[in-house]
Order: structure tokens, then sequence, then C-alpha cells
């Protein structure tokens, strides 16, 4: 049941983002690359998180791990570009 939920919302998450990018582009307003790929990870996300799961709990827990892992070194990694400053030529 929880699996289904969460695909749904995945599925709604979806079209609104798709409803996002066509309102954006009517209004001819310029797309920033970070928002977008932040809006593509995060559906990709909610889809990955619906698909394990449906997988047995010991395998669960290990994936749920790498996921948040690999999240926190993400926001590391973005939090460290962001204090540095391009250097002016």
């Amino acid at each position: 049941m929880v699996n289904a939920m969460l695909i749904l919302v995945a599925i709604l998450a979806c079209l609104a983002f798709i409803g996002w990018l066509i309102y954006r582009a009517a209004r001819r307003r310029a797309f920033n690359a970070h928002t977008i790929a932040y809006a593509v990870a995060v559906l990709t996300g909610i889809f990955t998180y619906a698909f394990f799961l449906s997988m047995e709990l010991p395998q669960l827990v290990k994936i749920l791990v790498s996921i948040l892992l690999g999240a926190a070194l993400i926001f590391l990694a973005a939090y460290i570009q962001l204090r540095r400053r391009p250097r002016q030529s």
C-alpha cells in the first residue's frame, strides 16, 4: 500500500514538474540548470525509494543507508562548492 502511494506521489510530482516547465516556458522566463537538476534528482529519489520499499528488509536497510550517505555527500559537495568563489581573470 505504501509502495503504491509513493508511486502515485512520484507520478503527480512528475506531472507538476512538467507543468511548471511549461508554465515557465510560456512566461518566457529563464531556467536555472541547478533548479532543474535538483527537481529531477528529487523525482528520481522518490521513484527509487518506492522501488526499494518492495524489497526484503535487510537489503532495504543497506540500500537506504547507501542512499542517505550518497545524499549527504552530494549536499556536502554542493556546500563546499558554494563556499568557493570563482576567481576573476
